[in-house]
């Protein structure tokens, strides 16, 4: 069975590159009334409140008609900020070398919380090393929950 932001990066993705932008990632908040979805969106031009804006209106109108989430949420289209959240493996090989602090599903290693750097991206297994103060961890993608650049003040 296909999560619920499978479903609408399917939906909302052709839409989004249609309108010159990258869609980076979803994520969805199930919490009653208060849920919210959020989408984040890029351009090699940088994103704006106003890009925001234009996808909001967008996406709005689609997801009100087909309707991938029958409870009520607010949306949210945001840029990708200064700490950067990263949701594929091309985004980990994009900042090979940086630092990074993540969330996993369930522990490994006994930690679920972890902060390094990304050693290295493997295809083969879909997974990332991350070097910290601890040693280096060999983590499966499918088992980061969230995970996000740390701003260091570039």
């Amino acid at each position: 069975m296909a999560k619920i932001s499978d479903k609408i990066e399917n939906l909302i993705r052709p839409v989004i590159e249609d309108m010159d932008y990258e869609l980076l990632g979803i994520e969805y908040v199930a919490s009653g009334k208060h849920s919210v979805l959020r989408i984040y969106i890029d351009s090699d031009k940088g994103i704006g409140v106003d890009d925001c804006e234009r996808v909001s209106r967008q996406l709005s109108s689609i997801l009100d008609v087909e309707e991938p989430i029958t409870m009520a949420y607010n949306l949210e289209v945001s840029s990708p900020g200064v700490e950067r959240p990263l949701f594929h493996l091309q985004h980990y090989r994009r900042f090979l070398g940086n630092e990074i602090k993540l969330r996993l599903l369930r522990p490994v290693d006994g930690q679920r919380k972890y902060s390094g750097t990304i050693g290295s991206v493997s295809e083969q297994d879909n997974s990332i090393e991350l070097m910290s103060a601890t040693g280096k961890h060999r983590l499966p993608i499918d088992l980061i929950d969230k995970a996000n650049l740390i701003y260091d003040g570039f």
